[in-house]
């Protein structure tokens, strides 16, 4: 079995839990592994307590990449076999020149549009 992806997400952010689970039913081929930002002081990824982990989603891809925001977004909906036309597409030149200030304007609203959950990371 190949290494997966693991995915470091707010647990306490409704948009972030919701879009999760979407993913992991879009998820076909079990690529994909999460963990709540919330638990990162049990784990060995100490490294990764310098970012911004609850400003943008974070991931190491399976060859051991760090990816941030748009870039972890990107990374995983072409890991999506249905949402891989549109993976494509955000890999188009100077797509991130739109992607990354768009993730950061909903990345830094989301509290405010949607709230925050009891931190019960799941």
């Amino acid at each position: 079995m190949s290494k997966k992806h693991l995915i470091f997400y707010d647990a306490s952010c409704p948009l972030c839990q919701s879009i999760k689970s979407i993913i992991v039913k879009l998820d076909w081929f079990h690529r994909l592994e999460w963990l709540p930002v919330q638990k990162i002081h049990q784990t060995n990824y100490r490294f990764l307590r310098n970012r911004n982990l609850y400003d943008e989603i974070h991931m190491i891809t399976s060859t051991n990449e760090i990816k941030a925001g748009f870039y972890t977004v990107r990374k995983i909906l072409l890991n999506l076999p249905l949402a891989m036309p549109l993976a494509w597409i955000l890999f188009l030149p100077l797509a991130d020149k739109l992607g990354v200030p768009l993730y950061q304007f909903v990345s830094e609203n989301r509290y405010e549009w949607f709230g925050r959950l009891e931190e019960n990371p799941s």
